[in-house]
């Protein structure tokens, strides 16, 4: 029952992808003559003027389309989530889910990921050996006592390296972007389709652990300020208002985010991503069209 329930769960998710990234494009074969019902916009008028007949360009269609996994391994990842499972875990199940979809539909898959000290990246290839590659660098990479995490120099990688419209897939933990951060975001999805998956951390106001210890800078949170109650619902209430502003700058954004804090949660929050973003896409289209 379990092996049937997780192949339909994967079922509905492939038909979901399948439906917003259908990797449809043209590139150009030859050049033949023209024929009554050909496209004057597909005339090659400087091959037309050497040539003394008019002359079209053919082309042929390519299903594949680029997938670039960008996932955060600094420290911050391998904290804990909400669940008391590691972070990295976590996103390399997102990961690996996406890649797998992608790799059914023929799209090749790259990665980007790092921390504070840099970027490394893999080209985009199909395969699944390719994606287990991938997927054992992000594991790898994501270590307690690996560089501290900063997304920015991911993206400012990508915006620095990768000029063709990809699917831009981010992985990370619960980054409030600021004003920089929000201008590359509008880079990005000015030249890319983006999509943004959130691990979220532990909570405070869940946790019982004396002495606990902020993963990104090594402070300690001692029991004694972490066990009051004044503390954890004043924690609660500023995670809460965060959240808020997070949501509201990706709606702002047109990016479409969802998040997890369990490996539990990832293929019904994966299915509700897909979903939102379908509908953004099918918004903004409709825009246009009263716009034109």
């Amino acid at each position: 029952m379990f092996i049937f329930a997780h192949r339909k769960t994967l079922g509905l998710l492939d038909g979901e992808y399948g439906s917003v990234f259908k990797g449809r494009s043209l590139d150009f074969d030859e050049l033949r003559a023209y024929t009554p019902g050909d496209e004057v916009r597909d005339i090659d008028w400087k091959a037309t003027a050497r040539h003394g007949a008019p002359l079209v360009k053919r082309y042929v269609a390519v299903r594949r389309q680029t997938v670039l996994l960008v996932a955060d391994t600094g420290r911050n990842m391998a904290a804990l989530a909400a669940s008391g499972e590691c972070k990295r875990d976590i996103a390399v199940q997102v990961l690996g889910v996406l890649g797998y979809l992608a790799h059914r539909h023929g799209d090749v898959v790259g990665l980007v990921h790092g921390d504070a000290a840099g970027s490394r990246s893999v080209p985009a290839r199909s395969g699944e050996d390719h994606l287990e590659r991938l997927l054992q660098d992000v594991h790898r990479g994501t270590v307690l006592d690996g560089g501290p995490s900063s997304i920015e120099h991911q993206f400012d990688y990508v915006l620095r390296n990768f000029t063709r419209r990809m699917l831009l897939v981010v992985v990370a933990d619960e980054v409030l972007p600021d004003a920089a951060m929000e201008l590359q975001l509008r880079r990005l999805q000015a030249r890319h389709e983006v999509l943004w998956f959130t691990v979220h951390d532990t909570e405070l106001a869940n946790r019982a652990d004396a002495d606990a210890v902020e993963v990104a800078d090594g402070s300690g949170i001692p029991e004694a300020v972490s066990a009051d109650p004044a503390v954890r619902a004043a924690y609660r209430q500023a995670m809460l208002e965060r959240e808020h502003r997070r949501q509201e700058l990706f709606r702002r954004l047109g990016i479409a985010e969802g998040g997890a804090g369990s490996s539990a949660q990832v293929l019904p929050e994966l299915f509700a991503l897909l979903a939102r973003h379908r509908s953004r896409r099918r918004a903004a289209s409709r825009g246009q069209r009263h716009a034109g």
